[in-house]
């Protein structure tokens, strides 16, 4: 099928950066993150796959659009495949960048050969980045002179510094040097209820290709309480623990993450 029978002309693509060759890996990343948040991984896959990363719409350089139901989120990915013409592939995602990962496999399983979930379960999970938001939107950006001027005000919402240090990835500046957000705030906040939901309901209820969770084991974003749906959905899937990891696993314990997914892709 062709790229323009694929797609009509009002489609908008997520941004990507593609590296590498072989059989097709897409990363998906998660909340306020970008395409960088992976790059530890899609280096070392690189050696061996042409590994696709993504910018979620609201995020990074994509485009900025109302509505982040995971049936949208998972559509985007799928245009984005059509454009690129990659007919099938492995999907890596991390926390949210996990869930729209699992929405494509459950509505278009016939195109994902594996599936790899980062700390997330296909779960709704209570409201917890409430001060985030709160501290991003109340930050007096057209008086920001500095990054460190820019902590200092999210400091009063945010404590932990490495937190703040990754949401502040989301800062750029314009020509004339004025920092801006990379990021939609208002459609983020907007569409934050249906980020914390579960995932839609499937036209496929099933995923039976090779899946695979990765739990940090200090993390509790996935529980003994969750498995039930997950088997469910997902009746092939497998669970490995990285040990001293928190909901940041491949950032924190980089080489045993990268280890786990290599492993996993290659057996």
């Amino acid at each position: 099928m062709s790229k323009q029978m694929t797609l009509n002309a009002s489609t908008r693509l997520l941004n990507y950066q593609q590296i590498g060759q072989g059989q097709h890996v897409v990363l998906i990343h998660g909340l306020f993150g970008s395409l960088e948040n992976l790059n530890m991984v899609a280096k070392i896959l690189a050696k061996q796959y042409c590994v696709t990363s993504v910018d979620v719409r609201n995020h990074g350089n994509s485009f900025h659009q109302q509505g982040m139901s995971y049936e949208d989120l998972a559509q985007d990915i799928i245009n984005l495949l059509d454009e690129l013409a990659i007919e099938q592939c492995h999907l890596l995602g991390h926390s949210m960048g996990g869930k729209i990962a699992m929405q494509v496999a459950l509505t278009n399983n016939t195109r994902i050969q594996s599936l790899i979930i980062a700390d997330i379960a296909p779960v709704k999970y209570p409201a917890h980045h409430q001060s985030i938001i709160e501290g991003l939107q109340a930050m007096n950006i057209e008086q920001v002179t500095s990054r460190k001027e820019a902590d200092n005000q999210l400091a009063a919402y945010v404590d932990d510094a490495g937190v703040r240090q990754f949401l502040l990835r989301n800062l750029t500046t314009n020509a004339q040097g004025e920092f801006h957000f990379k990021c939609s705030l208002d459609n983020i906040e907007q569409g934050y209820p249906q980020i914390m939901a579960s995932l839609e309901s499937p036209a496929n209820p099933k995923f039976m290709g090779k899946t695979l969770f990765i739990k940090g084991g200090n993390s509790d974003y996935i529980l003994s309480a969750h498995q039930g749906v997950i088997t469910t959905l997902f009746p092939n899937a497998k669970a490995k623990v990285i040990q001293g990891a928190g909901h940041w696993l491949h950032a924190e314990k980089t080489i045993a993450f990268n280890k786990v997914v290599t492993d996993f892709l290659t057996r």
